[in-house]
């Protein structure tokens, strides 16, 4: 390795090109079906849907998923047009 050069100075470093980064799906579902999961224990923990056997559950926990589901999709067909 050559020490003989310094290194570029901040000035003459070539500029990043400026805009948003695309978005990644991944991310996103997860991201949104976290949230999905935090309202289903809110509706549960306030009392706003009673639970009161495992058997209630069973249309609330595949919710997220299905939302999550959509929106990745959506997101999908939308990146790429």
């Amino acid at each position: 390795m050559s020490y003989d050069a310094a290194p570029p100075r901040f000035e003459d470093r070539p500029e990043k090109p400026t805009g948003r980064h695309p978005v990644n799906i991944g991310h996103l579902v997860m991201g949104l079906v976290f949230l999905v999961f935090v309202g289903v224990w809110a509706l549960v923990e306030t009392g706003t849907v009673v639970v009161r056997s495992i058997e209630d559950l069973r249309w609330l926990l595949p919710l997220p998923w299905i939302v999550g589901g959509s929106i990745g999709l959506v997101a999908a067909l939308l990146r790429k047009n």
